[in-house]
């Protein structure tokens, strides 16, 4: 596995997926590992950098003659060529960058529909994304003007051209507010999203600035019903990160297509709990939605060598990826399938919602989720297209 630890975001940022993978291989090989095989994890942390993403690619293949890639979060994905010229399967690897849209043998944990011919990227050069966060935000909890906040960073700018296309795909008037990404006046955005009836924030900017932006809210004001963040900041460090800002931080909303790790009721969400607590017991305080992608990424593996009985071949592993049988990591995620298919302008789509509150002794508080079945919790939504 290859992921960005030891990066300039923090030790952190993109490391949840390598520490689910980790724990599940080895609980796997604690009881007896997949058709009487142990899995030997070798890791290689690229430090967020492109060059040293590629050398952790040739290291691992050339070298340590890896079988196949699981858990990979690289922030700088470059060497997933010469990973895919390889033949070598990577089996739900965490999309930050757009390679998993691109290469055939790189299977990302949200599947995909694209042709993925190492050639361009999504369809024709344009990805999709669909609505349905925008959409439970109108449905649910009856929102009408959305405060949209972005820096004038290409990035950061470039998404929320997007989200701004997908909230007015779902009848939203829009409240654009673009800050300075040095410079960031959170207060004179906070209050002119007040004056112009904001109800709910989405936004396109970091973890920091989304904390500054909270306190902000909370000190003018904003009539908010909601503040929505991403499955990226779905994690246990809310009460820590939001601090200043307790109003706004009991607004958080985040939807993802993974179980809540709170949701020790369900049988695979206690079992990731407890391989956790046992073999990464410093990792309580920062669990987060990644590393359950991390979890299914190594379960995917699994059962993908498991179909393959004892000729274990990478060609059988992708004959399982490839299947057109749509995968749900034994309840773990939304059923999910790599099936090439042009987009339509609507898709049918099923989601986990969960928002973050306070415990009320006190405690850290947690994230609960607010829908009865993530995979009941399903809406036909717009496909929205963007550029890479």
């Amino acid at each position: 596995m290859i992921d960005s630890v030891d990066s300039l975001l923090g030790p952190d940022t993109f490391s949840g997926p390598r520490y689910g993978a980790q724990a599940f291989f080895k609980a796997l090989d604690a009881a007896g590992g997949v058709n009487g095989r142990q899995i030997t994890v070798v890791a290689c942390d690229d430090q967020g950098l492109g060059g040293t993403d590629v050398s952790c690619a040739h290291k691992l293949i050339d070298q340590d003659k890896v079988f196949a890639f699981s858990g990979n979060s690289a922030f700088a994905y470059d060497g997933a060529s010469y990973i895919s010229a390889k033949g070598v399967p990577d089996i739900g690897g965490e999309p930050i960058s757009n390679a998993y849209d691109r290469y055939p043998h790189l299977y990302s944990i949200y599947g995909s529909d694209y042709p993925r011919d190492g050639k361009s990227i999504g369809w024709l050069g344009k990805l999709y994304s669909s609505t349905e966060a925008e959409h439970y935000a109108k449905s649910t909890l009856k929102a009408h003007i959305a405060g949209l906040v972005s820096y004038n960073q290409a990035d950061s700018a470039r998404y929320a051209a997007y989200e701004a296309q997908a909230l007015r795909a779902e009848g939203f008037t829009v409240v654009p507010e673009q800050l300075d990404i040095i410079l960031s006046d959170f207060n004179s955005a906070a209050l002119d999203m007040k004056n112009k009836g904001v109800d709910v924030v989405f936004d396109t900017i970091d973890t920091a600035g989304n904390a500054r932006l909270c306190k902000a809210i909370d000190a003018v004001g904003v009539p908010i019903v909601a503040k929505m963040t991403t499955v990226q900041s779905w994690d246990a460090t809310i009460a820590a990160t939001y601090k200043d800002a307790p109003k706004c931080r009991n607004l958080l909303y985040a939807n993802s297509s993974n179980r809540n790790y709170e949701d020790t009721s369900v049988p695979a969400v206690k079992a990731f709990r407890d391989a956790m607590a046992k073999y990464f017991p410093e990792r309580e305080g920062k669990l987060s939605e990644w590393e359950v992608d991390g979890w299914v990424s190594a379960q995917w593996l699994t059962d993908a060598v498991a179909s393959c009985g004892t000729a274990v071949t990478r060609a059988c592993v992708e004959k399982f990826m490839n299947s057109g049988q749509p995968y749900d990591a034994h309840g773990m995620i939304t059923p999910t399938v790599f099936d090439v298919k042009a987009p339509t302008g609507t898709t049918h789509a099923c989601f986990n919602v969960a928002q973050w509150q306070d415990a009320a002794n006190g405690g850290r508080g947690g994230w609960v989720t607010r829908v009865p079945d993530m995979d009941a919790n399903c809406y036909d939504v717009p496909q929205v297209a963007y550029s890479p």
